[in-house]
């Protein structure tokens, strides 16, 4: 499978999760998810089985000590992509607050849209907005999009 169709196939999955209910910490297409349970079913459809454990976390998880656990988990499992390089398939983290901790992630399904998921609503397409864009603190590729390109 070449490049072009497996970031198809990653925004095909995201899109399967639409409308799926916001559930902090849950992980289940149809069911429930947060914006890191999105990323993680994703990540099953696509890759396999997880890459580690997700331990139990707070809403305000990535705030305590300040470490940028997203970056963490997307520089560990995924490849860094530089923003201007970001396309569709791409596992988007964001900053909500300048000089805090990302703490909200998506998946970019067109130059101009992500989907994601947020309290109060559910699994969503939303606009890549300047909001949105102003926010974006990393940028990574699936393994499998990322080592085609790189040719292993």
């Amino acid at each position: 499978m070449n490049n072009s169709s497996n970031a198809a196939r990653i925004v095909r999955a995201a899109r399967d999760w639409l409308g799926t209910p916001y559930q902090h910490q849950a992980s289940l297409k149809h069911v429930g998810c947060d914006c890191l349970g999105l990323v993680r079913g994703v990540w099953r459809e696509i890759e396999g089985s997880e890459p580690e454990p997700v331990p139990p976390y707070s809403s305000a998880w990535s705030a305590i000590g300040g470490r940028e656990r997203l970056i963490e988990a997307g520089e560990s499992h995924f490849q860094p992509v530089p923003s201007e390089g970001a396309q569709a398939g791409d596992f988007i983290v964001f900053r909500l607050r300048r000089n805090a901790p990302a703490k909200h992630a998506g998946i970019l399904a067109t130059s101009s849209s992500f989907i994601h998921a947020y309290d109060g609503a559910s699994v969503v397409e939303s606009a890549l907005s300047g909001f949105w864009r102003d926010r974006i603190a990393g940028v990574f590729r699936f393994p499998s999009v990322g080592d085609r390109q790189r040719g292993t």
